[in-house]
């Protein structure tokens, strides 16, 4: 039986398991050029940017698609058994991750396979946890407790970029080891803390059919936007490309099926009534929208300091990495700030008023980024990415919480894993939308500006034509994973070796790309911010129809419809 502290018990264990699930997803991107480099393997080279996007993507894809099953599953045999299993699963693919015996294609295939493991340890962990919360902690204190929660989950998004760059200039293996003691205390501790304090579904049995049309139809979508901004057949993006769409349309059937599916069988995997309540779609629709729009500004302003910033500012490429974690601080500082406070007085006051302010907030940070010129004075950066933070910590809570507490208690583990989804889906789109809108900025004004730059200082008009023609992507790449953007083109023509030293010299140094990039690239990133502003305030349009606070009554059990059954509270 649990005891009086089990609700504190279950919040730590469940926030170490959210930190650490999420620290992972983004340590892994800022160690990137690590980890290739130990693998022996260039992953700008032809062919091999595909496996550059699986080892990004694979652990969110992987977790986007399983959380609604995983968390259908915890109400179905057990939430803790499941989030422990999470975590068990979680740690054996952190330890096999890090022993990668091989090198080349090879190493980095072994890396996006454990990947895979990991994200479904991953997905457990994320389907679970904010019902375990749920059930262990009353309708007045959940927010709080949801607000510790969220805001470790967002914040270790932004922790394991500083993480990750300061273990790699160790080793690309310690990315993966350090996270093993945790886990495996983290496992230990679990196993032997949580108790099941909910009742399980009785008698209920496996949707085979909605989960197999549910995982192929969002794997397909999602796979298919990816993919979307590699170039194809001379375009700079693969729109055309028939498989990709051919995902994205066949997704869209394959999932239009599997809700046809679940209004027709007796168990669905989730129960679409669900979205009947108001506070339930009004929350996950926002949720989604917010997670496209974060999503985005963490890709951009990563390749914005990276790429342009720090170099302009003294540092070298190969170290723009984690000077990149550690300058982006403040956003998380926010998150830190605005979570807790706003989870706690979301349960007094009902989630629409924080949750909708803290989008409006986000989109006027968004407008302040879009204003600032490239080569920005840091404190007036530091300020609005800070503000930002805020905005998404007074949000991420209070929906959260909202979300959950207008659920019947037997789909709390279903409609976790829904959030996460709509969450985790949320951010593998952000990088086909974002990207997709970047690389169409660019693609008007880079080409020349490329070429026109490196005729100027020497380099022959056919091989700066033909630099000029490589489509954005790559140079986006570049800038993301540390690259010397210019020296990484240039390097298939050989071209640098027969250039005068000074020519070569300048071409390489840490400010002439950024010089020649900060025009194309403020002309996309104003697309892109345009488009997260537009996001946050449809997001905080829907939050704000979410209603007054409604708490589901699960004393009115017997009412036929969920819907119907709970208390408003305002």
């Amino acid at each position: 039986m649990p005891t009086k502290h089990y609700p504190w018990i279950a919040l730590s264990n469940t926030t170490l398991g959210m930190l650490l699930a999420t620290v992972n997803s983004s340590i892994v991107i800022i160690s990137l050029p690590a980890i290739f480099r130990g693998i022996h393997l260039n992953p700008l080279e032809p062919g091999n940017v595909s496996y550059l996007l699986w080892i990004l993507m694979g652990y969110m894809l992987v977790s986007a698609v399983l959380v609604v099953t995983l968390g259908r599953l915890g109400d179905m045999f057990g939430r803790v058994r499941m989030y422990n299993a999470g975590f068990a699963v979680f740690t054996v693919g952190t330890i096999v991750l890090g022993l990668d015996p091989l090198h080349g294609g090879a190493g980095a295939v072994w890396l996006i396979a454990w990947r895979v493991f990991q994200g479904i340890g991953g997905a457990m962990l994320m389907a679970n946890s904010a019902a375990i919360l749920t059930d262990a902690f009353p309708a007045d204190r959940r927010g709080m407790a949801m607000g510790v929660n969220q805001v470790a989950g967002i914040a270790g998004s932004f922790l394991g970029l500083v993480a990750g760059g300061l273990l790699s200039e160790v080793s690309w293996r310690l990315v993966f080891f350090a996270s093993a003691p945790i886990g495996l205390i983290g496992t230990v501790w679990a196993y032997r803390s949580l108790v099941e304090t909910a009742t399980r579904a009785v008698r209920a049995r496996i949707d085979w059919i909605g989960n197999a049309t549910f995982a192929v139809g969002l794997t397909a979508l999602l796979a298919a936007i990816t993919y979307g901004i590699q170039p194809y057949g001379g375009h700079d993006m693969g729109w055309t490309n028939p498989w990709v769409l051919a995902g994205v349309i066949g997704g869209v059937v394959v999932l239009a099926v599997f809700c046809y599916i679940e209004t027709k069988v007796d168990e669905p995997m989730f129960h679409l009534d669900l979205f009947r309540i108001r506070a339930f779609a009004a929350g996950n629709a926002a949720g989604l929208l917010a997670a496209i729009s974060r999503g985005g500004m963490q890709f951009m302003l990563i390749i914005w300091l990276q790429g342009i910033w720090l170099p302009l500012h003294g540092y070298d490429f190969a170290d723009t990495p984690l000077w990149a974690g550690i300058y982006l601080l403040p956003l998380t500082l926010g998150f830190l700030v605005a979570g807790p406070i706003s989870g706690h007085l979301s349960d007094r006051y009902g989630a629409r008023a924080f949750a909708s302010g803290g989008l409006a907030l986000s989109a006027l940070a968004f407008l302040g980024l879009l204003m600032i010129p490239t080569d920005f004075d840091y404190g007036i950066f530091a300020l609005l990415i800070f503000l930002n933070g805020i905005g998404s910590g007074l949000f991420a809570a209070p929906n959260t919480t909202a979300i959950m507490n207008s659920v019947p208690a037997g789909q709390r583990g279903a409609a976790s894993g829904m959030r996460a989804t709509f969450m985790n889906a949320g951010m593998v789109l952000s990088i086909g939308v974002f990207f997709s809108l970047m690389i169409a900025g660019l693609s008007n004004s880079l080409p020349k500006t490329l070429t026109g730059g490196l005729t100027s200082h020497g380099v022959s008009p056919d091989v700066a034509a033909q630099v000029g023609r490589t489509p954005p992507v790559g140079t986006l790449f570049a800038a993301f994973l540390g690259y010397n953007p210019i020296q990484n083109l240039l390097e298939p023509f050989h071209a640098l070796a027969r250039l005068a030293p000074r020519d070569a010299a300048t071409l390489t140094g840490r400010s002439y790309f950024p010089h020649l990039i900060a025009d194309p690239f403020h002309h996309g990133l104003v697309i892109v911010f345009s488009m997260a502003i537009a996001m946050s305030l449809i997001a905080a349009l829907a939050s704000l129809l979410r209603g007054r606070r409604y708490v589901h009554d699960d004393t009115a059990a017997d009412a036929p419809e969920p819907v119907k059954a709970g208390k408003d509270a305002s």
